[in-house]
């Protein structure tokens, strides 16, 4: 996939999981989220359910990238958390 579609890929998916789950990170963290959901959405959907790749824009990429950046999301908010306290 070309560095276009991850980040058309990247902007839709970091978007979408900002609008699920709230989130202030701008443009740049946006997309840069997207794509890091999309790599971990991919690998897992093809790990656990050998079902799914990140291919291009298309239904299927989006909705497992979005899970991915949501997975992501949450994982980056509570690193943030434990930061905070300590």
């Amino acid at each position: 996939m070309g560095i276009i579609s991850w980040i058309v890929l990247g902007a839709i998916a970091g978007f979408l999981a900002n609008m699920l789950i709230g989130g202030g990170e701008g443009v740049i963290g946006t997309i840069i989220l997207g794509i890091v959901g999309a790599v971990v959405g991919g690998y897992i959907a093809a790990a656990v359910f050998h079902k799914g790749d990140v291919t291009g824009v298309n239904i299927e990429s989006i909705v497992i990238s979005v899970l991915g950046a949501i997975l992501v999301l949450v994982v980056w908010r509570a690193l943030q958390g434990s930061r905070q306290r300590a």
